[in-house]
């Protein structure tokens, strides 16, 4: 699957996604095009789904993050952490074992906002039984 090589690759792209072939190269003490064509065969593999940014929601707006558990009926399980996918405040949806079924992460405004999308939008999901959240404080590790 993955050699030690390709590890040394993932983790400098994990510590900053916007590093160049050249740069990896240089850390690596490799050829460019070597770097280049490791990445390119990760991505073919899926190894990297995609590359990204983390923004930190209270820069932007958003100073409520609460991460959700959600309990359903078992035959709405698809159907609901699909529609929650669907919610435009959602950074991510799970569906997990363990004491809730589905586990998303809400971003809003303040708490307010939060209510309301939990109310408005995830209450009223067909499926939906309980909704579990837990305000983040702080996240120390992204």
């Amino acid at each position: 699957m993955v050699d030690q090589l390709d590890l040394k690759i993932l983790k400098l792209l994990q510590e900053d996604g916007s590093r160049t072939f050249t740069e990896m190269a240089r850390k690596l003490r490799l050829n460019e095009s070597t770097v280049r064509k490791r990445v390119m065969a990760l991505r073919e593999k899926g190894v990297i789904k995609k590359f990204t940014v983390i923004i930190d929601p209270s820069k932007v707006g958003f100073n409520t993050v609460a991460i959700i558990g959600v309990d359903v009926d078992p035959p709405k399980l698809l159907e609901v952490a699909q529609k929650l996918c669907d919610i435009p405040e959602t950074r991510y949806v799970a569906t997990s074992t363990g004491d809730h079924m589905i586990m998303t992460e809400i971003w809003a405004k303040g708490g307010k906002e939060l209510l309301k999308i939990m109310s408005m939008k995830i209450g009223k999901i067909e499926g939906v039984n309980r909704i579990c959240p837990a305000i983040i404080l702080e996240k120390l590790k992204v």
